[in-house]
């Protein structure tokens, strides 16, 4: 039998103010005059004073990203081609600022500068060859555990599935609690979901080992804090919870939520925490004691789901979902152990997919 071998980020720093050190940790990286840096910001922080605090050069290039949809293996190619456009050599940094899907773009691309192709022919495990460039993430929304994963999740032109690779995993993480204040209550509840669910599926599943077990059990515990108890450093407690749920799944595995999610996202262009909600509050049958908890979350936060959004979809659309929920194999075989294949049926999951 062989064990993983878990490649970690290499370096974190972690404190309310620490976005500041960006720029000293650039510098490290800037060898020659004319070495640039691109930056990968959401623009929701567009003509926002985060915006006027990235420590960008003359000569960087700062490209504001759209992540009203979810990251695509088109717009990982787009934001590829336009950094090898804007300079004949290669950045020595691509920074990821945002939320976890702004991140997921960040690690492809850096990856896209030094494989040859399409990301949509990396959708898997272990396809990337070539390291990456170097590359950074900074999360402005905590929850999805991104800046802590071996994955870029995008939705390609056959399904959504990550670059999972050791070399998707960042180089440098700068985790400030500062810069996720402010956030939207709806975005801020449906991304820390993300990371509570992480941490559910890791400790109901059959890949469950104490090193996954460590880190789910404290991030439950800070998630508790955060959405039961409404603790006063609540916005340090869930950048703690959002890394630590990333590293729970690392050693294990997520479940039937995110391979339900991943069809609701795929298909309907869900994204993926309030993706993840949706499937959770219809998982009762295998995670009863986690949504119990997740629906007195919902309702401390005055939370209100989309109801009956697959009651009446055509079923050819639903029979989609169901394929790409199907397909999820490592996330079934976490749910069930060997022989999933015989319990993971169209018909359990169309009938799961009509109740949402």
């Amino acid at each position: 039998m062989s064990f993983k071998n878990f490649k970690c980020v290499p370096k974190m720093i972690f404190g309310r103010g620490s976005f500041a050190q960006l720029d000293d940790v650039l510098a490290q990286e800037r060898k020659e005059a004319d070495d640039f840096v691109v930056f990968l910001v959401d623009d929701v922080h567009q003509e926002k004073p985060l915006a006027g605090r990235v420590p960008s050069k003359s000569h960087d290039l700062v490209i504001y990203v759209n992540v009203d949809d979810e990251p695509t293996t088109v717009q990982v190619d787009a934001l590829t081609a336009q950094v090898k456009a804007f300079n004949t050599k290669q950045p020595v940094s691509v920074v990821g600022l945002g939320g976890g899907s702004t991140m997921d773009l960040a690690k492809a691309v850096s990856l896209m500068l030094t494989n040859p192709g399409s990301s949509s022919e990396y959708q898997g495990w272990d396809l990337i060859k070539n390291p990456a460039i170097h590359h950074i993430g900074i999360p402005t929304v905590s929850g999805t555990g991104a800046e802590a994963s071996r994955t870029a999740v995008l939705c390609g032109p056959v399904r959504k599935l990550g670059l999972n690779s050791d070399y998707t995993v960042f180089d440098q993480i700068i985790m400030d609690s500062e810069l996720i204040a402010g956030v939207p209550t709806d975005q801020w509840f449906y991304t820390g979901m993300d990371c509570f669910i992480h941490c559910v599926e890791s400790l109901q599943g059959t890949y469950l080992n104490e090193f996954a077990k460590a880190f789910a059990e404290k991030s439950m515990d800070l998630c508790r804090e955060v959405y039961l108890d409404d603790h006063p450093e609540k916005d340090d407690k869930l950048m703690m919870a959002s890394y630590m749920g990333g590293m729970s799944i690392a050693y294990s595995q997520v479940g039937a939520c995110h391979a339900v999610s991943y069809g609701l996202g795929y298909v309907l262009g869900y994204h993926h925490g309030i993706g993840n909600c949706l499937a959770f509050d219809v998982l009762e049958e295998f995670y009863p004691e986690g949504v119990a908890e997740f629906r007195k979350m919902m309702e401390i936060h005055n939370i209100t789901l989309p109801k009956n959004i697959c009651k009446d979809l055509p079923d050819e659309t639903i029979a989609k979902m169901v394929a790409v929920t199907k397909s999820m194999g490592p996330l079934w075989d976490n749910v069930y152990g060997k022989g999933w294949e015989e319990k993971v049926t169209d018909e359990m999951l169309t009938k799961l997919f009509r109740r949402i």
